[in-house]
């Protein structure tokens, strides 16, 4: 992926892409003990709601700022609002989306769109290779931040988790690399343990 190593001057790489969907879920609370020092146990317990969330999601890889937002359903209306919000994040120079073939995001209404904003230009990935998409990677994190343990009533409280975890995340912020990091020098290793 050339657009990671070497993306074109003045130009700013965004990967999107959809999590979800995600539901309110309860979970009973954790068996305690007695007074009498027994444990108790309690039945298994665990219910979904009726009503379904997506996370719409873009991560600038120069830096690993991130946009979400959630969205009752998965459709190019709802793509087309990320967009936009990319489009105001990012007021100057070409943008590179970085995205997966889902039907959504090559709409008639979103080429239409794309059509009157010529410095956005999508760059798919090829199908199966999921991987390629860095936004894989930071919603492994998001989740763990976000949605870990938690109990949800509804998707008003899925959207609060959204955008702290968002808000949280965009403070520690720091750039995605393509590729694995370099391993320390083994000198540098064995100086430190000798020291010791």
């Amino acid at each position: 992926m050339e657009l990671y190593t070497k993306p074109p001057p003045e130009a700013t790489v965004v990967c999107v892409d959809e999590l979800g969907p995600v539901s309110p879920r309860t979970f009973p609370p954790a068996p305690g003990w007695s007074p009498d020092g027994h444990r108790i146990t309690a039945p298994l317990e665990y219910s979904r709601g009726p009503d379904k969330v997506w996370v719409f999601g873009a991560l600038r890889v120069e830096d690993g700022k991130s946009l979400t937002f959630t969205s009752p359903s998965r459709n190019s209306k709802s793509y087309l609002k990320l967009l936009k919000k990319i489009e105001r994040a990012i007021p100057r120079g070409l943008i590179y989306l970085i995205a997966d073939n889902l039907k959504i995001h090559d709409s008639a209404l979103v080429r239409e769109w794309l059509e009157g904003h010529p410095r956005i230009e999508h760059a798919f990935i090829p199908k199966g290779a999921a991987w390629l998409n860095l936004i894989e990677g930071w919603w492994r994190i998001f989740r763990g931040q976000a949605f870990a343990g938690q109990c949800f009533a509804d998707s008003y409280e899925i959207d609060l988790a959204t955008r702290v975890a968002t808000r949280q995340l965009n403070r520690k912020a720091t750039p995605w690399v393509w590729g694995r990091p370099p391993k320390p020098p083994r000198h540098r290793r064995r100086t430190f343990v000798y020291r010791l």
